[in-house]
């Protein structure tokens, strides 16, 4: 999906674009060393996010737009989650990417793990930032947000603990009503993948068959107790606050900082 008008947001770079099995999926990539491959959540698309940036500064970072999501084209027939594991094998093959960290946040969290499920082989690390996926209630978490029965502004409010006026340069581009047509868009696209049930059920058990190294960040236990070795760790907020849903949009250099240190250990370098 493309909006129309001139493209003059914060943080906005404009994307390279491929033909992935007939769909136009647009990606964003700088940086040189090791691969490292960033799959977005359901928000904060149409950005070069500081997540990438810094760790652009020591790798060679690919962020790709899930079809329907930012600037990638929706498919005329929304793609189910099988749909889009086979898109993005089918990606990184016409990427030339055989050999590639993973880092997901939330729904790209759940693809990430997904991903390192089904094609082992092709991942040597695997981090994934407060991923969804799994129909497990953290010990320690405030009620779960339903991202469905929220409009956009109560759910950005709700997935920075109410500190999303602090961030709007990363919501608002084109204004009223390109904004919220483009937000809808991805509301129906992430429906697609995970309106009912809204977790995997054969999730949980299928985290055994991981064997990538794992970093877990945020309120992610689930993860961590499932796969084998992960290492877990909560990046506080910042000036002492919590930590939001978003903490990599809060603590960039932070969530940065760890994913290379994990990077660095799956690559030997440390």
């Amino acid at each position: 999906m493309t909006g129309t008008a001139e493209r003059t947001w914060a943080h906005y770079t404009e994307p390279s674009r491929l033909d992935v099995q007939g769909l136009s999926t647009a990606y964003r990539r700088e940086g040189s060393g090791p691969t490292v491959v960033y799959l977005h959540g359901p928000v904060l698309t149409r950005v070069w996010l500081p997540l990438c940036a810094a760790l652009a500064e020591g790798h060679d970072v690919v962020a790709p737009e899930h079809p329907g999501f930012g600037d990638s084209v929706a498919p005329d027939v929304p793609l189910e989650f099988d749909d889009l594991l086979l898109h993005y094998d089918a990606l990184l093959n016409a990427l030339g990417i055989e050999d590639a960290h993973l880092v997901g946040h939330c729904l790209g969290g759940w693809l990430a793990a997904e991903l390192a499920i089904w094609y082992p082989r092709r991942f040597r690390s695997l981090s994934l930032i407060v991923p969804s996926g799994l129909n497990v209630r953290p010990r320690i978490a405030p009620p779960r947000v339903d991202p469905f029965r929220l409009t956009p502004e109560e759910l950005d409010a709700a997935l920075l603990n109410g500190r999303a006026d602090r961030y709007r340069e990363y919501f608002d581009q084109e204004g009223f009503p390109e904004d919220v047509i483009r937000r809808f868009a991805e509301s129906t696209a992430f429906a697609a993948l995970a309106w009912h049930p809204r977790y995997d059920p054969k999730l949980g058990a299928r985290l055994a068959r991981v064997t990538t190294p794992t970093l877990v960040l945020g309120v992610a236990l689930g993860y961590a107790e499932r796969i084998a070795d992960a290492r877990h760790a909560v990046v506080p907020g910042a000036d002492g606050e919590p930590s939001g849903h978003l903490v990599h949009l809060e603590q960039p250099q932070a969530v940065a900082r760890l994913v290379a240190e994990h990077v660095a250990a799956a690559e030997g370098l440390s």
